[in-house]
């Protein structure tokens, strides 16, 4: 790739309380699937680098969980220090809320902002405003609370004005060389996202049954002649969620492991044999030595 005379690099963490959109935000963007989406709060755990690059622009984009005001375990702690640490080494924050909702959740997160950084209110769903009439005394509420740099109101889900958003991002980053390769959109493994991607259909088949703590680890990925061959296991803390997940004769289980392993062979490009387990860890999600070794801590 020929780097513009202008060239322009940086790095845009996104943040915001549980279910705003911002996954489906960095998804869009992207237009590759890199971030987990489903109903469920708390979806995303980690932070995960999503890379766009075009002419005159790299875009890292920083997707981090969402704020969590309520400490229930070491899990919830964890994930709120991943948001905190995250918002400090960027150029750009995207502060994503839901257009007419506002509340001591998204305030909780804004005071974790830091003043050095220029701060984009998304303002996002706008696609579900019956009257949108009522966004401009919405702006002027939200606006009381914080100097926003800019505000872009958008629909990541049908990709309004996300061009917009990109044109705004730029006008705030250095301008430096790539710092990856124009083809590369991820910083995370292919190991670690297909992890993720047997997660989301975990939640999104039996996600009101279970907790949002349950997780999956990745035992082996290895690729055969021209397979890749898959195993993983999901951890449960009670003996009936690892009954709810299996499901009747196992038909929940092998249709979570079905559709994980379709998004897995259209990332890979190549075609996948998984395996999934399910196996029971009482009190993991509060255990310091076990959330280490998975990489929250």
């Amino acid at each position: 790739m020929t780097v513009a005379t202008h060239f322009r690099t940086g790095y845009i963490a996104i943040i915001g309380r549980p279910n705003v959109g911002k996954s489906t935000l960095l998804n869009k963007l992207l237009q590759q699937k890199i971030s987990i989406t489903s109903r469920k709060a708390q979806t995303t755990r980690f932070r995960i680098n999503g890379i766009l690059t075009d002419q005159q622009t790299q875009y890292v984009f920083v997707d981090t969980p969402g704020f969590q005001t309520q400490f229930i375990n070491r899990l919830n702690t964890a994930m709120n220090r991943v948001v905190t640490q995250s918002v400090q080494d960027v150029d750009v924050i995207l502060f994503v809320i839901e257009a007419l909702r506002f509340d001591q959740r998204d305030l909780a997160a804004l005071k974790i902002l830091p003043e050095h950084v220029p701060v984009i209110l998304v303002i996002n769903k706008i696609d579900r405003l019956a009257d949108k009439n009522r966004l401009l005394p919405f702006l002027k509420e939200v606006g009381s609370a914080f100097k926003f740099a800019d505000v872009i109101p958008v629909s990541a889900m049908h990709k309004i004005q996300l061009p917009e958003l990109l044109t705004t991002i730029r006008q705030y980053l250095p301008e430096n060389p790539p710092l990856y390769g124009e083809d590369e959109v991820t910083d995370r493994s292919e190991r670690f996202i297909a992890g993720e991607f047997i997660r989301e259909k975990l939640f999104r088949l039996v996600g009101d049954e279970i907790p949002y703590s349950t997780s999956v680890v990745v035992d082996q990925f290895k690729q055969e002649d021209g397979v890749h061959k898959i195993y993983a296991t999901i951890l449960v803390e009670k003996p009936n969620q690892k009954a709810i997940i299996i499901g009747k004769k196992g038909e929940k289980l092998k249709q979570i492991a079905t559709q994980a392993r379709k998004d897995m062979e259209l990332l890979l490009g190549e075609k996948v044999y998984l395996e999934v387990w399910v196996k029971v860890k009482s009190g993991w999600a509060d255990s310091e030595s076990v959330l280490r070794n998975l990489g929250y801590e």
